[in-house]
């Protein structure tokens, strides 16, 4: 193959470029416009006579007819050539005798190995006497028509596995654009359903903000209205007090004492806890709401495997599917001297990073957190001053843990790395503990589960009964449900408790008279009301429903669960255990189908 220098150049200037071919050349004397015509005799044609050929000569390469024929067998030099009669009206190519370009006269009949050229009598004599291998290229057309078969094989091989792939490629392009044209249809589909779910939840939430503040405004103007009464009332009572004074008789006075005394009006109280407290979930779950995300992902050519959004994201949990273990954290960080005990924790998403608090109950007197980022694994550690129980969050990024020991409770900002916000003193040692409300807490200690304020104030102090009998014993992990009651694991009474905000016992698990549970340890609530409650002996996690009702034992020692404590799911419907004897957080995802 001829590559053209400049093929952009006239036809007339690169023409030249181009290499003689044999082949080509030959296919030109055989068809082209100058192949001989075999139905007249040619050596009559030479004469200017027209005569039918009857007779072919391979040799001669001449066409003749029967006369010419008969002369040319009498011939000495002629008569062994070989001929062939013409009995078809097809076209004979004659034989093709490539010339000599340098001896015009001589037809090229010898091949030089050594030269690798074919040449010409002439060309042989004078050009190639010393080379060792010349040889007639007749002798040599066998060796060459096998290579060229042999050739010809290769290449036919190759033409098929290359319309082989042709195929597949053709086949794959079809399957790519139907695969492509499915993951724009998924696509779509899910930001429709994105769209569809925030809108829902838009207009929950603003259902729910007009009920809320509709009552909370009632409230507010019925306080107002109070409020203005007593304000009126006190001003004439000042009044009064100033004209006793200012009265010359002793007897008026001292009957204004006595009315002052007896007849005093109270003044108007902040509004109750209780009656903010509708309006404190609205603003949390506001707090709370998250969207999902779709991830994307390619192996091979292309796999797209996305998360649908939802439009609430909080505490999603598939719990009819099989546990599989997704990660284990190994809660003792580098430099600690003592052994690790994890007791409770919490997940929080930060800032796109979902990172893991943990309460450490040694003498590291310590609150950890864990997170990857670049996927690299990173934590960080928050010294206290005395060893740490329980945690809650109490809003998008903000922790409260009680710290028993010194009688305090500890609020800390998670960025993901902790930072000490405040330390609040309390007159309990408080154990368990649950955020109920922006501003209220539940917290539990000895016999009993208090509701303080962010000052550490007891707002309320709740000890249920049950037939007579106190059944709070020792309150040591707290969780909050949809409804806002009260979720208790008891570990003294061996129980679960759910109690609302006055201290009424909605139920408890297991019933009275029945032991199922030998040691309850860390519980939580998920967003469709579902329980789950570690058991700390019997190496187990229990999934309840919302009414109490047992379902089955989501997570065992088989699952990787050893002596079980704080327990919390995040966003992503992944459940979080503290093995506490172990040091280990376990965290475990639920497939689709059982």
């Amino acid at each position: 193959m001829t590559k053209l220098s400049a093929p952009e150049r006239p036809i007339d200037e690169w023409a030249d470029d181009v290499k003689p071919s044999f082949v080509i050349q030959g296919l030109l004397d055989s068809f082209g416009p100058g192949c001989k015509d075999t139905k007249n005799c040619t050596c009559c044609h030479r004469e200017g006579e027209t005569t039918p050929a009857t007779v072919w000569c391979s040799v001669c390469d001449d066409a003749l007819c029967d006369v010419c024929a008969r002369a040319h067998s009498r011939i000495s030099s002629t008569r062994h050539h070989d001929t062939t009669a013409m009995t078809s009206e097809a076209i004979i190519p004659r034989k093709r005798n490539i010339k000599c370009k340098e001896h015009k006269d001589e037809i090229i009949k010898f091949l030089c190995k050594d030269c690798k050229k074919v040449t010409c009598h002439t060309c042989c004599v004078i050009y190639h006497r010393k080379c060792e291998s010349v040889v007639t290229l007749e002798s040599e057309l066998p060796a060459l028509k096998s290579q060229l078969l042999n050739k010809k094989e290769t290449i036919s091989n190759k033409q098929l596995q290359m319309e082989a792939k042709v195929d597949a490629v053709k086949v794959n392009v079809v399957s790519e654009k139907d695969r492509y044209a499915k993951m724009e249809h998924d696509i779509k589909s899910f930001g429709n359903n994105a769209r569809e779910n925030i809108t829902l939840m838009e207009n929950k939430l603003l259902d729910e903000l007009k009920e809320v503040s509709e009552k909370h405004i009632e409230q507010l103007t019925a306080d107002l209205k109070s409020g203005e009464i007593s304000v009126h009332m006190y001003r004439q009572q000042a009044e009064l007090i100033d004209q006793a004074l200012q009265s010359e008789c002793d007897m008026d006075v001292y009957d204004m004492y006595q009315g002052s005394e007896a007849g005093d009006v109270d003044a108007v109280g902040d509004v109750d806890v209780k009656n903010r407290q509708n309006e404190d979930m609205l603003s949390r779950a506001l707090d709370d709401l998250q969207l999902g995300e779709i991830d994307v992902q390619y192996d091979g050519m292309v796999n797209l495997e996305a998360t649908p959004v939802s439009h609430d994201t909080s505490n999603v949990l598939n719990l009819k599917g099989d546990p599989v273990l997704q990660d284990s954290i190994n809660a003792n960080v580098a430099g600690e001297e003592y052994v690790v005990y994890p007791v409770d924790l919490t997940v929080l998403p930060v800032n796109g990073t979902y990172t893991v608090v943990v309460t450490d109950y040694s003498n590291n007197n310590s609150v950890k957190s864990f997170y990857t980022r670049n996927k690299q694994r990173h934590h960080s550690k928050l010294q206290l001053g005395g060893e740490p129980w329980g945690i809650t969050r109490l809003k998008h990024n903000q922790v409260a843990v009680t710290v028993p020991t010194t009688r305090q409770i500890v609020t800390v900002e998670v960025n993901p790395d902790l930072v000490l916000l405040s330390t609040i003193t309390t007159s309990k040692q408080y154990r368990g503990i649950t955020s109920l409300t922006p501003s209220t807490l539940a917290a539990g200690s000895g016999r009993c589960v208090d509701i303080l304020d962010m000052r550490g104030n007891v707002i309320k102090s709740m000890n249920a009964a049950d037939s007579g009998k106190e059944i709070i014993h020792s309150p040591e992990f707290l969780c909050t449900t949809r409804t806002g009651n009260i979720l208790v694991s008891d570990s003294g009474s061996k129980r679960v408790l759910c109690l609302t905000a006055e201290g009424d016992v909605v139920f408890t698990y297991p019933t009275t008279g029945h032991t199922t549970l030998r040691s309850p340890g860390g519980i939580t609530s998920t967003s469709t009301g579902d329980i789950l409650v570690t058991a700390y002996y019997q190496d187990t996690v229990v999934h309840l429903t919302e009414s109490g009702q047992f379902v089955r034992n989501i997570l065992t020692e088989d699952d990787g669960v050893s002596y079980p404590h704080g327990v919390c799911v995040d966003g992503r419907g992944r459940v979080y255990i503290c093995n506490y004897i172990s040091g280990e957080i376990k965290v475990f995802s639920f497939s689709n189908t059982l």
